[in-house]
């Protein structure tokens, strides 16, 4: 069962380790594609947020937003893989930040194409958000194993 689990989790976190590879070969020194593709959206999003929050958004290079991205992702999934809870909370923390801001299906109409596809993508986020919050519940409820005393060796005669 043990090597079930091993595999379950190094097909989940390929997922988020081949993501972060394919950003950081092409990250360069504007932050590549995802950058380009992640800043108009986040000004969206944070006009969005201050809009209806009244909290204003600080503004900060997108650059520093992908690498954060690739960081949480690279090293969460490897440490997912080997069944660490931090790395769970890493790559949870990389959707919470990361899924509202790139698939805001929210700022379309319902009948527009894009509507469909970012809220496809969106909650397929929801369900490896999920997927992580399960196993981060899974792991904290599982009782430590406790180490078995052995019992004193006696003596035949």
């Amino acid at each position: 069962m043990a090597l079930v689990s091993f595999v379950g989790r190094v097909l989940f976190a390929s997922v988020f380790i081949l993501s972060a590879w394919q950003e950081f070969n092409e990250f360069g020194v504007d932050g590549g594609p995802a950058a380009k593709a992640l800043k108009p959206k986040f000004n969206v999003f944070s006009k969005t947020v201050t809009a209806h929050t009244g909290v204003e958004v600080p503004e900060f290079d997108i650059k520093v937003l992908v690498a954060a991205a690739v960081a949480f992702k690279g090293v969460g999934g490897i440490l997912f893989i080997f069944g660490s809870t931090i790395g769970a909370y890493l790559l949870a923390l990389q959707q919470v930040i990361v899924t509202p801001i790139l698939y805001d299906f929210y700022n379309y109409d319902t009948e527009k194409k894009e509507f469909g596809l970012l809220f496809s993508k969106f909650s397929q986020n929801l369900a490896l958000l999920g997927a992580l919050l399960f196993f981060i519940g899974m792991k904290n409820s599982i009782p430590r194993r406790q180490l078995k005393k052995k019992a004193p060796k006696t003596k035949t005669v």
